[in-house]
């Protein structure tokens, strides 16, 4: 065998060391990538699992034009107000976080397990219905009472 045949070998065996790092590499962060994401969506499972909220009441007052909504977080899950959404009659409702309270605190964004939320929102008529959503899905709804 001459220079020139173990040479090409030499070349050849050194870029299929070449390309088999480049092919673990990629593989390798594909596969971390995936194990990545199905460990957020097991979070994001078990965040449902244990979010709960009960829908006490949802009043209209025809003399102030208000309608007020108490609802219970009774899951083990912290939530917070601001990913939380609002539905009169099915419009969404924007800047209610302002006029909202837990267990009488106008200046938090949390809303513990066991805790009230009071919110406040102007309604020009008596709205048919409400519905609270949670960060993680969990959604309630009830008809709107005098």
């Amino acid at each position: 065998m001459g220079f020139s045949v173990s040479g090409a070998a030499a070349l050849i065996f050194l870029s299929l060391f070449v390309a088999f790092g480049a092919l673990y590499t990629a593989t390798d962060n594909s596969f971390q990538q995936v194990a990545d994401a199905q460990d957020d969506q097991t979070d994001r499972a078990l965040e449902t699992k244990n979010s709960g909220i009960e829908l006490v009441s949802a009043v209209y007052d025809s003399g102030t034009n208000e309608l007020t909504v108490t609802a219970n977080n009774t899951g083990s899950t912290t939530l917070s107000l601001d990913g939380t959404s609002l539905l009169v009659d099915n419009e969404y409702e924007t800047g209610w976080e302002a006029n909202a309270s837990v267990d009488g605190n106008n200046n938090t964004d949390l809303w513990q397990p066991g805790e009230t939320v009071t919110i406040t929102v102007n309604a020009t008529s008596q709205p048919d219905s409400v519905s609270l959503t949670t960060p993680s899905g969990i959604s309630v709804a009830a008809e709107v009472t005098t």
